[in-house]
């Protein structure tokens, strides 16, 4: 179900008209209204919850938020009125706690536990704003700060305000004033110069420097496209470039590799598909991406993690590993650099693996998890995500069911338990549950542990009901503020 989150600027100068004589609010009003009607062109869009936020101090920007119905939406759209500061940071902040207020209380980031592509809530942010100067009761200032601190429990555990599966996109209008008599430039709609391009940039998003009421629609029909359930990645490069393929689609090792010089497929910052099973219309999956660092029940706390995994990716071709019944997971990559470079190799029977760094305990680079690989038809490449050091485990699991059909000797016992040795802790329920699927449902012990310490897990719980606290007293204040919309309360 995704979330559409609409962040309005309702700062003065969105008073300002343009040649139409036409207000900047009430464009932004438009816009939004278009975007809906847009959207509604797609029968999944009937399980969409949109959200309303303003410049507004908090918490008078939340106009409509977890509890409010379509209805209310509309009526707070229709009667915003632009009056107050540019408070863009404070603002974001605002929209950002807003949507992580119900993930401790569902566990959907699965903190210290690995990071579940497949439990997500998938939300875009589109800000509407004029670009000006950003200003605050202390007066302008030069750079986009969002407030460090959170009133939202657990905040501290993401080092950003947004998660993975959160994407801000910005309209800057740049409507003029007077009526152009140059013709209008097609084609696509350039990045905006002003302090949120970047902030969008780092979500995952983009901005668009909108100029005429064409280019806005354009730009509207664009963001509907972009209303898609996936979370977003960063891929690295680890170790070597790879050697040239030839015309004939062999290594030439003749040809120099790029190894020296940084090239855009190095590094990108790119959403995963993750497509809703087509029977249950939710998301399935079975395996976690790593955490950046080794579970011990001697840890205190949990050290914070970057809203977006790193995952590096080794160029070394290897080949695509896969047993019959054991369960793996399937990502798209959203078109980059890297899938562009990878798909022009054309060796689609060929995968490198992909590390996260500190995710196992014996090794830096930890053990792959995965795989990326072009798909057949050479199309799109897909992120295959197995059980963490697959290729130790896989050929395992082969003799252990072709050769001793399921009775192992002490030899293949041995080697299992070293196996499982390198295993995060919280890979032990998936993979036994995957082992049971197969047939083999007693490999594992029952008194499984998940490697967090008592602290931790006690902290964890105590989050949540703090935030169930939190909800509410944000609810209260919501029914107060449109009780007496005009009180100082």
């Amino acid at each position: 179900m995704p979330i559409l989150l609409f962040l309005i600027d309702t700062s003065a100068s969105m008073n300002q008209r343009t040649d139409l004589g036409t207000s900047y609010l009430d464009i932004a009003k438009g816009a939004v209204e278009l975007f809906l009607k847009l959207r509604a062109r797609d029968p999944a869009s009937r399980g969409d919850r949109y959200m309303l936020v303003t410049y507004d101090e908090p918490p008078y920007c939340i106009k409509a938020g977890w509890k409010e119905n379509h209805a209310t939406f509309m009526s707070e759209l229709k009667n915003l009125q632009a009056s107050g500061l540019t408070t863009l940071g404070q603002a974001l902040r605002s929209s950002f706690d807003l949507l992580n207020l119900n993930r401790l209380i569902s566990g959907i980031d699965n903190y210290g536990q690995g990071r579940n592509p497949f439990f997500l809530e998938p939300s875009i942010l589109i800000t509407i704003t004029d670009g000006n100067k950003l200003t605050s009761t202390a007066g302008i200032q030069e750079e986009l700060h969002l407030p460090l601190n959170s009133p939202l429990p657990g905040s501290e555990l993401t080092k950003e305000p947004f998660r993975w599966d959160q994407r801000l996109f910005a309209l800057v209008l740049r409507l003029p004033g007077l009526a152009s008599t140059e013709p209008e430039q097609l084609g696509s709609v350039p990045t905006d110069e002003s302090a949120i391009t970047q902030m969008c940039e780092v979500t995952g998003g983009r901005s668009y420097c909108v100029r005429t009421q064409r280019m806005l629609n354009q730009c509207l029909e664009s963001l509907v496209q972009k209303v898609q359930s996936g979370v977003v990645i960063n891929f690295e490069k680890t170790g070597p470039d790879p050697l040239p393929i030839g015309e004939d689609g062999f290594m030439d090792s003749s040809r120099p590799s790029s190894s020296f010089a940084a090239q855009p497929w190095h590094s990108c910052h790119k959403l995963i598909y993750v497509r809703p099973n087509s029977k249950t219309g939710v998301p399935v999956g079975h395996w976690p991406i790593p955490e950046s660092f080794w579970p011990d029940q001697n840890l205190p706390s949990l050290p914070p993690r970057t809203s977006h995994p790193i995952v590096r990716f080794s160029c070394v071709d290897c080949e695509p590993m896969v047993i019959d019944k054991l369960p793996f997971d399937k990502y798209e990559l959203e078109p980059s650099p890297l899938t562009q470079y990878i798909l022009e190799r054309k060796s689609p029977h060929t995968c490198w693996q992909v590390f996260v760094t500190s995710s196992g305990k014996y090794n830096e680079l930890g053990y792959p998890f995965g795989y990326l690989k072009a798909s057949t038809t050479l199309t799109c490449v897909n992120l295959f995500v197995m059980p963490y050091n697959y290729p130790v485990l896989l050929p395992l699991l082969d003799d252990l069911f072709k050769v001793h059909k399921l009775k192992p000797n002490l030899k293949w016992r041995q080697a299992f338990d070293n196996y499982l040795k390198t295993l995060p802790p919280y890979y032990l329920l998936p993979l036994k549950k995957a082992l049971r699927m197969m047939g083999a449902p007693n490999l594992i012990s029952d008194n499984l542990d998940c490697g967090l310490s008592y602290s931790v897990i006690s902290y964890l719980k105590k989050l949540s009901q703090q935030v169930v606290l939190v909800k509410t007293n944000k609810q209260k204040s919501f029914a107060l503020r449109s009780a007496f919309p005009y009180s100082l309360v």
